[in-house]
């Protein structure tokens, strides 16, 4: 066996119980991992350079297979349930022999970096794989170690991956022959039998979200951009609320689009990369998305191409919804270079209301933001093209509930703190539905939702004069240049507005219901701010 690479570290595999009997290469180039994937049979060279990849069977993540390693350390301080499912440390034990003989037999690939920009917060991270274009993946999303760092890396986490490797249901004690297994004791995570890379990526997202609130850090599932004036917004938002694309704003510098940290020496990415939803991509709505799906560097899951001109199919579903791309970060043009900025003066919480309920833009209290937050609202289109119209709610808490290790009233009140401390304004923006629910309203226009985000964190909505909504007790702006003023009312653009109150009521029980298990940790004022508590 011998170790190929440049930057080999002085902490090595012997120090994971790993004795590889071939080739391990450390710390590869990006040209190095491409040569060695294509050799490899791993993926194909796009036009532009992209590297196409696929997959295999999982073509997302598995979170049913994600379990939390049940150990003295963390035990006390995991939200356990449905989220966090644990597995006993001798069941962890005993697959993790059986992984570790699999990789001994391997040529492996090994990546030293960081996550997280702000240095007085960064974990180290290592990240061992047994196929080249995951640690080309990994390279992508993690924080590049400069060279002079590598040579003593010592991993504070480290992810032995080992896709290839399947479990034994009734022997391993895992859900299926796919495991996630995350132990916060031994500082390690354990992924096997599944080629899908986003694992990598939000097992290390889980860590920090376990370890940042000790230090009164804030994590969070979220994308950040930053002003000329210095000040930074920070965007909350599920799957399909325009969290991508409202932060990608060419008059604002992009900080990262989905994991984050907020502490009291401002804010900072964790990540080096982006990892975006690709489907129906165009140049004319996302052009400095679609530009990296030809760049040297990008990789490319699951994304459909013609075999003989490689030129790819973006709108093509055959394989998958959820097509992605990974990128540095460093291939949008308008991102930050270090990946921190100052303290926000804007925290927005974007929620695509299907049900055509709520207004387009409210100014929440630092009881309603703390709500809408623990929350964690929107609403996807249950229905098809075929003519199903009744859309359906989703409650993500934290806007991130799968990635959470600790209770979610953890994360509410460094939220709370950080809102008061640093005097800023919270924003609930609804970037669905209007006129109506799917299948009778219109999405909201996006040039109304930008327009009104940016008289938001402009400040010009500061000053404008504000009334209750009557269903849900919000705040809102009475007008806003560019927009029209029936928009700000959202009974007002409904033909039916018996139907709107029904709608409205309807929507106000979703939230209650879904509160009830946040009632027992948070202050009576939160729960005091649901949704038409303050009616008129």
């Amino acid at each position: 066996m011998s170790d190929i690479g440049a930057h080999i570290s002085s902490n090595g595999l012997s120090d994971h119980g790993l004795n590889p009997t071939k080739d391990v290469h450390w710390n590869y180039s990006v040209p190095g991992l491409y040569q060695e994937a294509i050799e490899r049979g791993e993926g194909v060279l796009g036009l532009g350079g992209a590297l196409l990849t696929d997959t295999g069977h999982h073509t997302g993540r598995s979170p049913k297979d994600k379990f939390v390693v049940k150990e003295p350390s963390s035990d006390a301080n995991m939200w356990w349930g449905k989220v966090n499912k644990p597995i006993e440390e001798s069941a962890y034990k005993a697959l993790r022999e059986k992984v570790i003989a699999h990789l001994n037999e391997r040529e492996l690939f090994v990546k030293d970096c960081w996550s997280g920009a702000q240095k007085s917060n960064r974990l180290a991270v290592r990240v061992i794989n047994e196929h080249a274009w995951h640690n080309l993946f990994a390279g992508n999303m993690f924080i590049e170690a400069d060279p002079s760092e590598l040579g003593d890396f010592k991993p504070d986490f480290t992810v032995i991956h080992a896709p290839d490797y399947e479990a034994d249901p009734a022997v391993d004690g895992t859900n299926s022959t796919t495991f996630i297994l995350v132990n916060y004791g031994a500082r390690e995570v354990l992924i096997g039998g599944t080629q899908y890379a986003g694992e990598i990526k939000k097992s290390v997202f889980s860590v920090m979200n376990y370890i940042l609130p000790d230090r009164g850090v804030m994590p969070m599932h979220s994308s950040i951009n930053v002003g000329a004036d210095g000040n930074s917004a920070i965007f909350f938002g599920l799957s399909g609320t325009g969290k991508t694309t409202l932060s990608a704003d060419p008059n604002r510098t992009l900080i990262g689009d989905d994991e984050h940290g907020w502490s009291d020496d401002g804010v900072f990415n964790f990540e080096g990369g982006c990892y975006a939803k690709v489907i129906k991509l165009s140049a004319e709505a996302e052009p400095e998305i679609f530009a990296t799906t030809s760049m040297f560097g990008t990789i490319l899951e699951n994304v459909v191409y013609d075999e003989n001109s490689l030129v790819l199919d973006l709108d093509d579903e055959t394989k998958t919804e959820n097509t992605r791309a990974s990128y540095p970060l460093a291939s949008i043009p308008n991102a930050s270079k270090t990946g921190v900025a100052g303290q926000p003066k804007n925290v927005v919480m974007l929620t695509a209301d299907a049900f055509g309920v709520l207004p387009p833009i409210a100014k929440l209290t630092s009881a309603q933001a703390m709500y809408h937050f623990l929350s964690g609202y929107t609403a996807r289109v249950a229905g098809t093209e075929r003519g199903v119209t009744e859309p359906e709610a989703t409650f993500s808490t934290c806007f991130g509930a799968p990635f959470m290790p600790r209770h979610p009233s953890v994360y509410a009140n460094l939220l709370g703190k950080l809102l008061d401390d640093h005097n800023c304004t919270c924003w609930l923006v609804n970037t669905g539905w209007t006129g109506g629910p799917y299948g009778t309203g219109h999405r909201m226009p996006i040039k109304h939702t930008r327009a009104l985000l940016g008289a938001a964190l402009d400040g010009d909505l500061a000053s404008t004069p504000t009334f209750i909504d009557s269903a849900l007790g919000l705040t809102v702006p009475e007008s806003c240049e560019g927009v029209p003023t029936e928009i700000l009312t959202p009974r007002e653009t409904w033909p039916d507005k018996d139907a709107y109150d029904a709608t409205a009521a309807r929507l106000v029980d979703m939230f209650v219901e879904n509160f009830k298990q946040f009632e027992e940790h948070v202050t009576p004022e939160i729960i005091a701010a649901a949704p038409n508590s303050n009616a008129a």
